[in-house]
């Protein structure tokens, strides 16, 4: 499974149709984590999962997304229902009642992984506001992908380049 991870692009939905176009058939699914500031029926969201964040006013996004791809279980939320600012307790609580493998969320701008009891909690920072030690790449993204043997994570900049500092390897 190879998925492509994004979050926080407020408003700049160009940025979202460039990476559908670069990565359109070469990953199994697109994610958002919510703040897009797009409503739900944009064409974009044909080919993306995605969530309500705190700046999307459009109430027919839902606040999560459980999905499967692949076989892995994926869990989305935006972080602000969960209280990502506070800690990632409640992420992945959420997660783990989902039975997820990997769980995905939005919210704070910076990017960040970490893997805890088999779960792999990821953001992919804000690709149009980033914050935090790497904000200035720009903005980044996230390509998630396991084998069932390990999974890869590796952060792109806004240009699609691979950050080389940002690349992660875990034991499934």
């Amino acid at each position: 499974m190879k998925c492509l991870v994004v979050s926080d692009s407020h408003g700049d939905r160009d940025i979202l149709v460039k990476l559908l176009d670069a990565y359109q058939g070469k990953v199994s699914a697109f994610f958002h984590c919510g703040d897009s500031e797009l409503q739900v029926d944009d064409a974009v969201f044909n080919q993306i999962y995605t969530v309500q964040g705190n700046m999307d006013f459009d109430d027919r996004l839902p606040d999560e997304v459980s999905t499967t791809v692949d076989g892995v279980s994926v869990y989305m939320t935006h972080g602000h229902l969960v209280g990502v600012n506070f800690g990632l307790d409640q992420l992945m609580a959420a997660a783990t009642q989902h039975q997820a493998q990997l769980a995905f969320f939005g919210h704070t701008h910076q990017l960040g992984v970490e893997r805890h009891h088999g779960l792999l909690v990821l953001n992919p920072g804000s690709i149009s506001q980033p914050r935090g030690e790497f904000s200035r790449l720009g903005g980044t993204y996230a390509i998630v992908e396991t084998d069932g043997q390990k999974i890869t994570v590796q952060y792109y900049n806004r240009q699609l380049q691979p950050v080389p500092e940002l690349h992660f390897q875990f034991n499934s």
